[in-house]
């Protein structure tokens, strides 16, 4: 593929929910561009975009895909992105590198939940947006019904381009409304005939024309003021107006199309080619210098070269490859550059465009464009590369915080370590994976979007890496405390024929406050334990608390006193008083009102009105306590106090109560007393037993 001038590069992202239609209708762009000279198919397997065995086996898109294709004379950079919310990072990620959002609707569901969460994304990265109404082949399509909710729903003005020609399985083409032809597609959709309108659609061509060239005019006040005079406006005129209404979001254009029957595809990337803005039509991207200092870059192949990667392929055998989109400068094989926000050089071989599985290299690349390199040693998703000597460093897109997590633990022993550095990797590609050892319970811990992720980074473990892993809930790291005083004696008395093994500790426990930890202090007087045995005792103390009273959880916020006790001049040691001051130390747990402490989280939950009192209700029944609620555009954020044991699996459940449009996030707040009824049961699935008898 040629080097393409900015102004000749668009690059539109493909978005909606899951089931749109999304991979389908970028499978025939590329058929009617020439791309490939096959339709590709999820069902079969066959797909350019959803070809990772894992998509292949769900019948999903797990990551963002990318093909480059030309049409009139430009290229198009085209990005497939998944709708299933376990992996809309990458949907978010990919909107960071393009100029457009195709948002694609199906006509026979039209708008749901999950579409107005891909429309906040769009809108937060304030994008030009194009609708596309699709599977218009399908039976119960229902294009004026989805234009209505869309603008209902999304609030936004959809400006309608065409309109079908036949319904369900009869569907054939599309009136342009802008030319008032009307274009019939044959065979397999890749040609089709011009025609005048059908009698039976002409009325209402004129009517909705009129409705567009009015919609048109609304762009200049010249424009409309002509208009409003009765006087008629060019081709030329309208199609300008209609760029950049596009270009400055004023409403957003409506197309119709069928992927799987290649009906209106062919005017679809006629509108991106012609219509829908080029980086050169863009504002400057904003970064800082590393020391604060805001500094921007226009969309120019003459500025300092300026990218960002929104997207990081990690292989085991080929390594890692990195996908930039190129806001300012130029770019050549056989080159460097530095990565500013690791402050690091980085040195590449070959560049490449991608073609979904497969990458074709190039000779050069320039502002606007999406291209690859491979090998980069220090540069991550997010990273910002640039020329030394003119340094800029832009936002990271934000991620998503992980809502779920599992233990995980290997199949086979010794691959611990084959684990940690397989997911080191696959957290390369994916900044939504988050993996860390939890010091309170000592698991493994692997935190992601949903269930389904974390099932395909397992696969995915397996697959590339050949690490095969168990999944578990992971454990709720209880805590114990004591809330009275108890004074008590540890003894160790034993004889087994030579030398005997004696200590004596009495001590003395006390609550603390919360928070505060443990305390251990020496009130030994006249020598009744050696100094020397005094650190045995507390270490004693220490472990017993590592190993608890009740269910066996650590204990904290408590005070220990060694008051007295007593020794042989042969038989004792601090082995012995070690394990003396153990058993007294649980032995005056059990004696000072000891009880069960359980992690609260801090919970900020942000959901749709007609949601709240499901989610509300849902909270109290998880003993949750609200404390405060905000409005947040058109959505409730519900901040609340809950117990980490009753929010383990909360993310499918706040996706089936509100269709998939809630999210929320939660850190740890502290520790609360556990109800005793809880208590009892938590006690008793533990096992431990009662105080150990001397």
């Amino acid at each position: 593929m040629k080097q393409f001038k900015t102004e000749d590069i668009r690059n539109a992202a493909v978005v909606s929910h899951a089931g749109s239609g999304k991979t389908t209708l970028c499978e025939a762009m590329l058929l009617d561009s020439g791309a490939v000279d096959r339709l590709g198919k999820v069902t079969d397997g066959s797909s350019n975009f959803d070809f990772e065995p894992e998509e292949v086996k769900r019948g999903i898109s797990i990551g963002s895909a990318l093909f480059s294709v030309e049409w009139k004379k430009k290229k198009i950079n085209i990005i497939d992105t998944p709708g299933d919310p376990n992996f809309g990072a990458e949907m978010m990620f990919a909107l960071t590198a393009v100029d457009v959002a195709l948002l694609v609707v199906d006509a026979v569901d039209s708008v749901k939940p999950l579409t107005e969460k891909v429309w906040s994304a769009i809108e937060e990265a304030e994008l030009p947006r194009v609708l596309v109404v699709t599977k218009m082949d399908r039976e119960r399509a229902n294009f004026d019904k989805v234009v209505a909710d869309v603008k209902r729903a999304l609030k936004v003005k959809p400006v309608t381009l065409q309109i079908p020609i036949g319904k369900e399985a009869n569907f054939k083409g599309v009136v342009d409304l802008l030319s008032m032809k009307a274009l019939i597609f044959e065979g397999d959709g890749k040609n089709f005939t011009r025609l005048d309108i059908p009698d039976d659609l002409k009325e209402e061509a004129t009517t909705r024309r009129d409705v567009l060239i009015e919609d048109l005019a609304e762009v200049d006040d010249g424009l409309m003021e002509r208009y409003l005079e009765g006087e008629e406006l060019g081709a030329d005129e309208l199609f300008n107006a209609l760029r950049g209404g596009i270009l400055n979001r004023v409403f957003m254009p409506v197309m119709v199309s069928s992927g799987l029957t290649n009906k209106g595809i062919q005017p679809l990337l006629d509108l991106i080619a012609e219509a829908c803005p080029s980086p050169a039509d863009m504002k400057p991207v904003v970064g800082s210098t590393a020391s604060g200092e805001e500094v921007s870059r226009k969309p120019s192949a003459d500025a300092p070269f300026c990218a960002r990667v929104f997207k990081t392929l990690a292989d085991p055998y080929a390594g890692r490859l990195s996908v930039f989109r190129i806001f300012s400068g130029k770019l050549v094989p056989d080159s460097n550059f530095y990565n500013s926000t690791g402050q690091s050089k980085e040195r590449f071989g070959q560049l490449f465009i991608m073609r979904g599985k497969s990458q074709k290299s190039i000779d050069g690349a320039q502002a606007g464009d999406i291209v690859a390199v491979a090998k980069l040693k220090e540069t991550l998703t997010g990273d910002t590369l640039c020329d030394e000597k003119a340094p800029i460093i832009l936002p990271k897109p934000a991620s998503p915080q992980a809502v779920i997590s599992f233990a995980i633990e290997p199949k086979a022993k010794g691959d611990e370590e084959k684990i940690t550095q397989s997911l080191a990797r696959l957290g390369e590609e994916d900044p939504t994976l988050t993996v860390n050892r939890d010091a309170r319970t000592n698991e493994f811990l692997i935190s992601g979007m949903g269930q389904v992720h974390i099932e395909v980074v397992v696969e995915k473990l397996k697959r590339k890496f050949g690490v095969d892993v168990n999944l578990k809930t992971p454990k709720v790291p209880y805590k114990e405390t004591i809330k009275g005083k108890a004074k008590v004696e540890g003894k160790l008395k034993k004889q087994t024929g030579g030398r005997g093994q004696f200590a004596v500790a009495w001590l003395e426990l006390e609550p603390m406050e919360r928070g505060k930890g443990f305390e251990f202090v020496d009130k030994i007087v006249g020598g009744v334990i050696p100094r020397q045995y005094i650190p045995a005792v507390e270490k004693g103390v220490v472990e017993a608390m590592a190993a608890g009273a009740l269910a066996g959880h650590p204990v904290i916020d408590v005070r220990v006193k060694v008051f007295d006790g007593k020794y042989h001049d042969v038989d004792s040691s601090e082995q012995a008083f070690k394990i003396a001051a153990s058993k007294g130390f649980k032995k005056g747990v059990l004696q000072a009102n000891p009880v069960l402490l359980e992690p609260v989280m801090n919970m900020e939950i942000v959901v749709p009105e007609d949601c709240m009192g499901d989610v509300m209700g849902d909270l109290n029944s998880r003993r949750g306590r609200i404390s405060g609620m905000d409005a947040k555009g058109g959505n409730q954020v519900v901040k609340a106090l809950v117990p980490m044991s009753e929010v383990l699996k909360y993310a499918s459940d706040l996706t089936s109560m509100t269709s998939g449009r809630g999210i929320f996030s939660m850190e740890f707040s502290h520790y609360e007393e556990v109800p005793a009824n809880i208590a009892e049961k938590i006690i008793e699935a533990s096992g431990k037993t009662a105080e150990e008898e001397d």
